[in-house]
């Protein structure tokens, strides 16, 4: 299955009465697309689900360059400001179970998921949320996310890297399989053990030219599943306040591939 099991960042370890409940529920797709990148992950979603689906709109779009929208909504966090949506079309009540999709801004959800999920009434419901990100972050959100809304089922979703999208496809195939029980067990990674330099060079190939840094791997733990191999890193850094942070780096290679630098958890 080569890479698309790999990065499934999805519920391991889901209750065979759950998947059931999955399958027979009416569902929709809910997402925040700025770029048409989590549109993407949105409607292969909607394809293997025959859900509906609705996009998520800003009253005033994020319409700006990569740099003009950071730039605007670290301005609006800082001042308070919410950003308004535009109201869905689909009434979610009538729903059983949400797929909720977004970019990772900030570490979390994108502001317009932020006022929907501020407005989402889903006690009963069951709510499995995806995103894309530049380097991590499915996490955190999946966290805010179960604090903000604490009356529904929340799943641990999946998530994609931006510079990985076309391995959506695959990932998505193994993440419902997981989610209907049917995936193949994966391997446990081994314990960490201090790097070698053969592993430094793999660390360094896959994450160099990622523009924010990284940090430096001091130990790492592996498994390999059909001839590919995952490494799971183990890194120091300095952040800018000048706290020593640690970050966990997943990293994948194939025979005769480059190494991928898959996602990181902070």
């Amino acid at each position: 299955m080569k890479k698309l099991m790999i990065t499934l960042a999805a519920s391991t370890v889901l209750a065979t009465c759950n998947a059931a409940k999955i399958q027979d529920t009416k569902s929709l797709v809910v997402y925040y697309s700025q770029t048409g990148v989590t549109e993407t992950v949105a409607k292969l979603i909607q394809e293997r689900t025959h859900a509906d689906i609705e996009a998520i709109n800003a009253e005033k779009p994020y319409d700006g360059d990569f740099n003009a929208t950071i730039e605007r909504s670290m301005k609006e966090r800082q001042a308070g400001i919410e950003c308004k949506i535009k109201s869905l079309s689909k009434d979610i009540a009538k729903y059983d179970t949400i797929y909720i999709g977004y970019p990772i801004w900030f570490g979390t959800y994108a502001p317009p998921v932020v006022t929907l999920v501020k407005k989402l009434n889903v006690e009963g419901k069951i709510i499995i949320p995806f995103c894309t990100f530049g380097s991590g972050g499915l996490e955190t959100s999946v966290n805010d996310l179960k604090k903000n809304l604490k009356n529904a089922t929340i799943l641990d979703g999946y998530g994609v890297r931006t510079a990985r999208i076309d391995k959506a496809a695959k990932e998505i195939d193994l993440f419902f399989a997981t989610i209907n029980g049917t995936a193949p067990k994966l391997p446990e990674f081994s314990e960490q053990k201090p790097v070698t330099a053969e592993e430094k060079t793999i660390f360094q190939q896959a994450c160099g030219s990622y523009p924010m840094p990284l940090g430096s791997p001091v130990s790492v733990g592996s498994r390999t599943i059909n001839k590919t191999t995952e490494y799971k890193f183990t890194a120091e850094s300095i952040s800018p306040d000048g706290t020593p942070t640690t970050s966990t780096i997943y990293v994948v290679k194939e025979p005769n591939e480059a190494p991928e630098f898959t996602k990181v958890v902070r």
